[in-house]
């Protein structure tokens, strides 16, 4: 098979090295070199650094010179690399994806998409495109996820949490962390990160410390710092994020399931008919504007605090282990 000329062999590590600079961060020839072998394209560390060297002269890219290895990043008004063929409706996706996954993705992940987020911006942000670019605009005013309890701010996570603990996390790497616990006790701990979950406006990371073989869920915002090994593991094959949630984890239960029954006012418990507890939940009419409601749930600390926030709505609360049968009471008004 001939070989491609060299020209265009040049014009294409060009354009990847273009793709893969990012904004708002630095990046080296050793990490551009690592991407570009992984996407199957082999070329010498050398050669990306003379691409660097040149592209920087005739793009908006940064040469960061003070100290080696030299780091490059698009400046943030550069125009970048556009994505002209964008729809309205693509861009107002990008928008909406880049606003809900921000948290779940990997940190560097989110940035690689950074030209394509800004460029979907400025798409919507163009009054000259016509009429269905202002309707794409106008949609995320439109809609909105609202709250289900008491509307809480996040709480603030330290510069560069996130960002390593989505790095390990990707990579299958160990984590270092400087983690102060709810009482204030702060120590330094070596984990296993395992999973991300968002609760409300909380980040937690799922994790295993080292030595142990059972999982815990760590608030981010209580990590003081963090840094990401460079030594790898092999991600449990027991562990599954998906079961962990189901079995009440993050609503602070151990997975044990049982038959719950209580009595709850009608007007109080009317959402239940609509939005069951569970996909055996049954409910019988007690009269007196009252209604019985049996369902096969995880019981946890989150299911009480669930049950009281009715206060005196609800009367009669008891619960059975699913198996074996032994009833046990969870709490009686």
């Amino acid at each position: 098979m001939p070989q491609r000329p060299d020209t265009l062999e040049s014009v294409l590590l060009a354009v990847e090295l273009l793709r893969r600079i990012p904004r708002g961060r630095k990046i080296t020839a050793a990490e551009l070199h690592r991407q570009l072998k992984d996407a199957g394209m082999e070329r010498t560390e050398r050669t990306i650094q003379r691409q660097l060297e040149m592209l920087s002269r005739h793009f908006e890219i940064e040469r960061d010179e003070r100290s080696k290895p030299y780091g490059y990043r698009w400046l943030e008004r550069a125009q970048h690399l556009a994505v002209p063929h964008l729809t309205p409706h693509e861009s107002l996706l990008l928008q909406l994806a880049e606003e809900h996954l921000k948290h779940l993705l990997p940190t560097r992940l989110m940035q690689s998409m950074d030209g394509f987020f800004a460029q979907a911006r400025r798409n919507l942000g163009d009054d000259s495109q016509g009429h269905n670019v202002r309707l794409a605009r106008e949609w995320p005013r439109k809609v909105r996820v609202v709250a289900t309890s008491q509307p809480l701010l996040p709480p603030s996570i330290a510069p560069g949490v996130l960002e390593a603990v989505s790095d390990a996390l990707y990579g299958n790497r160990w984590l270092e962390l400087d983690y102060q616990n709810a009482a204030g006790k702060r120590k330094p701990v070596k984990v296993m990160p395992l999973g991300l979950a968002q609760q409300g406006p909380r980040l937690y990371l799922v994790c295993r410390y080292e030595g142990f073989g059972n999982e815990r869920s760590l608030a981010l915002h209580r990590v003081r710092k963090a840094q990401a090994s460079t030594l790898a593991f092999e991600r449990p094959a027991d562990f599954d994020l998906q079961k962990y949630d189901d079995d009440g984890r993050f609503g602070f239960g151990e997975g044990e399931r049982v038959q719950l029954t209580f009595c709850i006012e009608n007007e109080a418990g009317f959402h239940l008919r609509e939005t069951p507890l569970s996909q055996d939940q049954q409910v019988r009419d007690c009269g007196d504007g009252w209604m019985e409601v049996t369902a096969t749930v995880v019981d946890s600390a989150m299911l009480q605090w669930w049950l009281r926030g009715f206060g005196e709505s609800v009367r009669e609360v008891n619960s059975k282990p699913a198996q074996p049968l032994r009833t046990t009471t969870l709490l009686n008004k």
